[in-house]
């Protein structure tokens, strides 16, 4: 993905799900986003809960999108509940992610920001 084009700027025919797909997509293995930073990234920094709304939606297709990468700001799970297939967590713990209580413990070091790696120049 080129650094200086964010991936929905200039096709109007994407929807805000879509990109808050593409955006998932890109989250690496063993690494960790927030909703916020998703929603900050696609330009709607107050739409967080779209971006939960979005990846909730995903439970009724099948789909290969590492949606369990995806945590709150705080590194907790919370959209485990709504998460269907294997456990969130145990998606997380096979990639190396230490978690307790429903809380990723080193996440400044996994955390991965869209915002930054997918910088415009």
């Amino acid at each position: 993905m080129p650094k200086n084009k964010r991936l929905h700027e200039n096709d109007k025919s994407v929807s805000f799900f879509d990109m808050v797909y593409q955006v998932v997509a890109l989250i690496p293995r063993g690494k960790v986003t927030s909703y916020g930073a998703i929603a900050k990234y696609l330009g709607a920094a107050r739409s967080s809960r779209m971006v939960g709304w979005a990846l909730n939606g995903l439970n009724k297709t099948q789909h290969n999108l590492p949606a369990h990468r995806v945590v709150n700001r705080q590194g907790l799970l919370t959209g485990k509940a709504h998460f269907r297939g294997i456990p969130m967590e145990q998606l997380l713990r096979e990639e190396g992610v230490d978690i307790v209580d429903n809380q990723i413990q080193n996440l400044s070091q996994i955390y991965w920001d869209p915002n930054d790696a997918l910088q415009v120049d």
